[in-house]
């Protein structure tokens, strides 16, 4: 039995963007265009004529910028979102707001050469619409923040020298929804999100404003510490070196894996080779398969691995993964992790 092809309206102000993404999108046989709207007055319209499967939305826009209405969609007639932000730190700042609110995923628009650039991300464009539609609706609900952390430890972890985490698509709010829940006195954490440079700089700004951990984002050589979380930067893999008896976080430019850099598996591998079986992995939510083979490793080598359910996950391709492969201790519900995690310290 075919299946018919998802419905996209697109969201933008400009005319000229409306007629690329059309054309990007309608160049897949399983997507199809049904209308496109220049404001979010003209979207509501839209949206209840054509009932579309799948909305782009820019984020900045006249009448009503595209927070207000995402706000909107998601509290009125929540449905999956994929939203069109300008690859600056203002486009990023937003954008990861808009994850928040419940976005699905993000495309980077570009500033310059627009035409030549979106062209080269229509892959990824035309994949994330795909995956929007077969996502996990539920899932994009958002959780109210500033959940209490997990009590603290009373001593210092003499089992674990480190906790890895690994995600992608849905990945921004799994992540803070786990670290918020952790308190100060852990092992350093190690985290690869599948996010471009600019919006990363951004997302770990804003998880070190909202957890008790420190959080930052690796942009050098950096040491590893008690209470402290570490991100990788969007443009380069992560990997975690022991020198003498010290762990540190250090940047590679080598070329993407599994179509991505950062990428979780480079993390992962890593941290077998640095920390043995003193580690704790865990994979969350994300498209593709990136991440399972690395988790893989950690567990053969006698570390504790851990992956998210496909209840709570927004798209269970890399805990899915990794389950086929037997690669995890156990699958839990997002909420459970952070327990988990404290529990094996």
């Amino acid at each position: 039995m075919q299946r018919s092809p998802v419905k996209v309206l697109i969201v933008d102000d400009s005319a000229f963007i409306r007629m690329l993404l059309s054309q990007i999108l309608d160049s897949d046989s399983d997507i199809k265009v049904v209308a496109t709207a220049e404001d979010p007055y003209d979207a509501r319209e839209k949206i209840k004529k054509y009932n579309p499967d799948v909305i782009t939305l820019d984020v900045e826009m006249p009448r009503m910028d595209g927070l207000t209405f995402l706000g909107n969609i998601m509290r009125l007639r929540p449905m999956p979102v994929v939203m069109v932000s300008t690859l600056t730190q203002a486009g990023a700042d937003v954008t990861i707001r808009a994850l928040e609110l419940g976005a699905f995923d993000f495309v980077a628009k570009p500033v310059t050469e627009v035409k030549e650039q979106l062209t080269l991300l229509a892959q990824s464009l035309i994949d994330k619409v795909k995956a929007a539609a077969a996502c996990n609706a539920v899932a994009l609900e958002t959780i109210p923040p500033g959940a209490k952390p997990l009590l603290n430890l009373e001593q210092s972890s003499d089992q674990v020298d480190l906790i890895t985490i690994g995600a992608s698509t849905g990945g921004t709010e799994a992540i803070h929804r786990v670290i918020e829940r952790l308190p100060a006195k852990l092992p350093p954490i190690v985290m690869t999100q599948h996010i471009p440079d600019v919006f990363s700089t951004s997302y770990a700004k804003r998880l070190n404003d909202e957890v008790i951990i420190n959080v930052q984002e690796v942009r050098s050589p950096q040491k590893l510490e008690f209470g402290h979380a570490y991100l990788a930067p969007g443009h380069q893999h992560m990997k975690i070196e022991r020198h003498k008896n010290e762990l540190w976080a250090v940047l590679s430019d080598a070329e993407p894996v599994n179509r991505h850099k950062p990428a979780v598996d480079v993390l992962f591998e890593s941290v077998v080779a640095s920390v043995g079986e003193r580690c704790i992995g865990v994979l969350l939510t994300g498209m593709g398969q990136d991440g399972a083979r690395g988790l893989l490793k950690i567990r053969k080598n006698g570390g504790l691995t851990c992956v998210q359910d496909e209840q709570t996950s927004v798209v269970w391709g890399m805990p899915g993964a990794a389950v086929k492969l037997d690669a995890t201790n156990r699958v839990l519900p997002l909420s459970q992790i952070p327990g988990f995690l404290l529990d094996n310290l």
